[in-house]
């Protein structure tokens, strides 16, 4: 052998094979469809407080496709209702403002919850499926605890999430 040469043991990854591993795992997370929009906004102290409003922006540029909007409240197993009521207020580009309540189920009647709980958190989504927007340009979504207490307990954070919507799913 080569005084030059290097013996690289077979257990040991080559440069080459290390490369060719990088590239598959990004080629593999790349797959997966990425939203056209996804903010979340935590709430300090897990409280949300009735002045407290999220605030998502969100600029669309085709209006000849349907999008999935989907609302998701994050809670702990600790919060003590059964429901959250919100105004999601949305204004578009052309400065139509339209304010709408919506009831948020929590839980169950029998406790159970209704979203995913992994530990002590709770993730409930409201989702609205196969809507069309109007126009170009960027709309604003604001959403508003609509309780009559001044903060709502064990409320860790509320995200917002666009998504252009697959031709085959089922119209809500």
């Amino acid at each position: 052998m080569e005084e030059n040469q290097k013996v690289i043991p077979q257990n040991q990854p080559t440069m080459r094979s290390s490369w060719l591993l990088i590239l598959g795992l990004f080629i593999f997370t790349a797959c997966g469809e990425q939203p056209l929009y996804e903010k979340v906004v935590s709430f300090d102290g897990k409280q949300w407080k009735q002045d407290v409003t999220p605030v998502f922006k969100v600029k669309i540029d085709n209006v000849d496709v349907n999008y999935n909007f989907t609302l998701n409240i994050r809670t702990t197993t600790d919060y003590k209702y059964s429901n959250l009521w919100i105004f999601l207020k949305t204004e578009t580009p052309d400065g139509q403002v339209e304010r709408k309540p919506f009831q948020i189920l929590i839980a169950n009647p029998d406790g159970s919850w209704v979203g995913n709980k992994t530990g002590t958190v709770v993730e409930t989504p409201l989702v609205f499926r196969h809507r069309k927007l109007p126009l170009k340009g960027e709309y604003t979504f604001t959403v508003e605890q609509g309780i009559t207490h001044s903060e709502v307990d064990e409320v860790l954070d509320i995200g917002f999430r666009v998504e252009v919507a697959k031709s085959d799913e089922e119209t809500n």
